[in-house]
């Protein structure tokens, strides 16, 4: 089975910890050895998240370019490389030291976007550090950025075109068809677009990463895309003590249920985007239970027609 395993940033880096090397080198130890590593026996791809580590960046770009007046801060493009290949780096070392009998490569990934996309009008994606409103107000005074609340707290928003074009996806199925673990496509990739005179140039935004991941996995014809996080389902409500867990379900039935834009909501459409254009299967769900998930024992599965059969009743997180 060909799989695409999406890696969330808040499974890489738990909301209010602090984003030191370490801790994320820890986090994404245990998300290898505990969900990702057990996939091996699948023809894998992981793709990763980078929300928090871009926006920590693009804060210490500022702070670069204050003490260098000639240099300006970093632009998200570049931001977006530096992150896919920092995080790519700890993904692939993690993956080496579980598996060590199994080739690993770690792929920069450009992906196109067309620069009229409408999300360049309404930045709506979260990055970097979760902030109180105070804080969030007066970053948002010095530096000139869009904040959004997220969750319990605020955060910068940048727009997040929708992926239209994986510029690597000819050496990602050379390396799958050799056997090799694929990791790309890291924080949704980094966004360029076609020139109209020709060649390509680097955009200011951030691609979604789930959006991304959905893309790959069409385009490699993969059998099924499996999205994970911190949390063990998709609930119908949330907080999680307001709602249930969502087992098995269709496209259809989730778009009756509205899902946050920073969080959930990409999860869920990305998801849905999938099978919908696919027929295959997607599932969203906790990364240690990554086996039971892909089973159908654990998280929550879309598919386009939603068998009868039950699953098994999930506790609460």
């Amino acid at each position: 089975m060909r799989l695409v395993v999406g890696l969330g940033g808040n499974a890489l880096l738990r909301r209010g910890e602090a984003p030191a090397a370490e801790t994320q080198r820890r986090n994404i130890e245990k998300a290898v050895a505990v969900g990702v590593a057990r996939l091996a026996r699948h023809e894998l791809v992981v793709t990763h998240g980078n929300g928090p580590q871009i926006g920590l960046l693009a804060l210490q770009s500022v702070s670069l370019a204050a003490s260098f007046p000639a240099a300006k801060p970093y632009p998200l493009d570049l931001l977006g490389a530096e992150s896919e290949g920092m995080i790519g780096y700890l993904i692939a070392l993690a993956l080496m030291n579980a598996l060590p009998r199994r080739e690993i490569a770690t792929l920069l990934t450009e992906i196109e976007v067309d620069p009229g996309d409408p999300a360049f009008r309404s930045p709506k994606k979260p990055i970097g550090p979760l902030l109180d409103e105070a804080e969030a107000q007066r970053v948002a005074a010095s530096k000139g950025w869009k904040m959004m609340r997220d969750g319990s707290g605020w955060r910068r928003a940048v727009s997040s075109p929708m992926p239209r074009r994986i510029r690597q996806i000819r050496p990602i199925e050379l390396l799958l068809g050799a056997g090799v673990i694929v990791v790309c496509a890291g924080g949704g990739g980094i966004p360029i677009a076609a020139g109209k005179g020709g060649g390509f140039y680097g955009i200011e935004a951030v691609i979604d990463k789930d959006f991304a991941s959905a893309l790959l996995a069409e385009t490699l014809n993969a059998d099924f895309l499996l999205l994970l996080t911190d949390v063990r389902a998709v609930w119908s409500r949330w907080p999680a003590a307001d709602g249930k867990p969502i087992g098995r379900t269709t496209p259809s039935e989730l778009s009756s249920i509205a899902f946050a834009e920073g969080s959930m909501g990409p999860k869920v459409e990305a998801a849905c985007r999938f099978v919908e254009r696919t027929g295959k299967k997607a599932a969203i769900g906790a990364v240690e239970e990554a086996e039971a998930i892909l089973e159908g024992a654990a998280g929550t599965l879309v598919e386009k027609l939603r068998k009868a059969s039950p699953r098994p009743r999930m506790g609460r997180s």
